[in-house]
């Protein structure tokens, strides 16, 4: 079982957000990452090694490439368990909201 302390030692770093971020879009190679940033292909390695270790991001090889994607249901349920327990009564009004959103709107009276 992945340690949820680890998520958010993951989102501590403006440079990790910013690659989970950059991966909303899809799958994107080391190389593809690194170039967005002013930093060192090294220091974005030690960057999506902390990620991978935390469950937010997937790999896989392609030949020699490695491709990196967004596993968002990882952060989903961290930070919504931690929400859930410092503040339950969000929790309550989340509920509440998609309940509202569900529902057919009325026809407006002619």
């Amino acid at each position: 079982m992945l340690d949820d302390a680890g998520v958010f030692k993951a989102l501590a770093d403006p440079t990790r957000r910013q690659i989970l971020a950059d991966l909303r879009d899809g799958e994107m190679s080391a190389g593809e990452i690194a170039a967005r940033f002013p930093i060192s292909g090294p220091s974005i390695s030690r960057h999506l090694g902390v990620l991978r270790a935390a469950g937010l991001v997937s790999e896989r090889r392609d030949a020699n490439r490695i491709l990196y994607s967004l596993v968002p249901d990882r952060l989903a349920a961290c930070v919504g368990s931690f929400l859930s327990a410092v503040c339950p009564e969000q929790v309550t009004l989340r509920h509440r909201r998609s309940r509202a959103s569900t529902r057919i709107p009325k026809e407006p009276s002619r």
